[in-house]
């Protein structure tokens, strides 16, 4: 044990990791997963898929989630620096709306856990970033939904420097506000 240091945030289920880095003068070595550290730490899932997407800066993905096979994620940065946001979309949650957002990158090492009914989105605050995430179901296409990154209800702080223009998908312009939130 000792691999990992698990952080809680004030939404009940997120966790943010710090791994163990194990450096010299040849670089560094961690391990990104191991079951049985996470399990130990409460997060006992089995993930099915790994995807990673890389992305310049300005570019905001999200806020994106499954409808009826939804995700339980690890998200982390291998190059660069993003935001990382989540909203709470678990109904009867005390922190349904509710947002959280954690600066993740290939510096500090951390990673996100996301549990399910979440969503998920970040922007790229460097010249470049390579994203990786495991999910503990596949990705349906069909079963995409999100809501808009800018929702004054959700009221994200996104850290947009002045002058930083925002790359976005036609899709991720389109998305609806949580308050016509259905599932």
């Amino acid at each position: 044990m000792g691999k990992i240091t698990v952080e809680t945030c004030e939404i009940e289920g997120l966790k943010v990791i710090t791994p163990a880095v194990f450096g010299d003068e040849r670089g560094y070595f961690m391990e990104t997963y191991n079951y049985n550290d996470f399990k130990a730490a409460g997060i006992d899932v089995e993930f099915v898929q790994d995807n990673q997407s890389s992305s310049k800066k300005g570019v905001l993905r999200g806020l994106h989630f499954q409808i009826n096979y939804p995700q339980d994620k690890l998200v982390r940065v291998v190059s660069g620096e993003v935001f990382d946001v989540v909203v709470d979309l678990r109904e009867g949650s005390p922190t349904f709306g509710k947002w959280h957002g954690e600066i993740l990158s290939a510096e500090n090492k951390k990673q996100f856990f996301i549990p399910k009914n979440f969503a998920h989105g970040f922007v790229v605050l460097s010249d470049y970033a390579e994203f990786a995430y495991k999910c503990s179901d596949f990705y349906h296409p069909n079963d995409e939904g999100g809501l808009l990154w800018s929702d004054p209800d959700i009221g994200v702080k996104w850290p947009i420097p002045e002058g930083m223009e925002l790359t976005l998908s036609e899709k991720d312009k389109k998305w609806g506000g949580i308050r016509g939130f259905k599932k």
